[in-house]
């Protein structure tokens, strides 16, 4: 998948991963990348535009393996944006899928 593609699509799977649970980071990567194939740093600068976008909030969670990790939980809003971004993924799919026929 090019990278462009990818780029349009990460807010809607990072919103959606995080609407089945809250996770941290790390774990919202690998669940990505085990589809899209991204890099690490590819979806920190996504989460932090999130949060300050109110998508998202952060909470400290202890961690049997190491130090506290950054947890991150989809607000009402995000929810609300999350809803959208899917309708217009539906519509767009439909579209382009309209046009490959």
């Amino acid at each position: 998948m090019s990278i462009q593609l990818k780029k349009g699509i990460l807010d809607l799977c990072v919103l959606s991963k995080l609407s089945l649970n809250d996770s941290y980071g790390y774990d919202i990567y690998q669940t990505i990348n085990n589809v899209l194939g991204i890099s690490e740093s590819t979806i920190y600068p996504i989460l932090r535009k999130m949060v300050k976008e109110g998508y998202l909030t952060t909470y400290l969670q202890e961690s049997p393996e190491g130090p506290a990790r950054k947890y991150f939980k989809i607000t009402r809003l995000g929810k609300k944006h999350l809803e959208n971004l899917k309708d217009n993924w539906i519509t767009f799919v439909k579209d382009v899928n309209s046009l490959l026929r």
